[in-house]
């Protein structure tokens, strides 16, 4: 199911993870070669992603929604 990304925030390793609006969190991790997201490195590449649908495999398998830590905003 496709969901907007509503915020961010970074995880314990200090990966970046999005916080979608069904209430899931989906990473965002830019690790070429096996996944290119130049735009989760920079605040302003963040904040041009807001909004844009993420498939949440998480409201397909219908889970709860994720217990989720402050956000941080691009």
């Amino acid at each position: 199911m496709q969901q907007p990304i509503a915020g961010y925030h970074l995880d314990e390793e200090d990966h970046w993870v999005a916080e979608l609006a069904c209430g899931h969190c989906q990473h965002v991790r830019h690790n070429p070669p096996w996944t290119n997201r130049p735009w989760v490195i920079t605040e302003a590449g963040r904040a041009s992603r807001l909004g844009i649908q993420l498939n949440c495999r998480k409201c397909d398998a219908g889970l709860p929604p994720d217990t989720l830590k402050k956000a941080i905003q691009p």
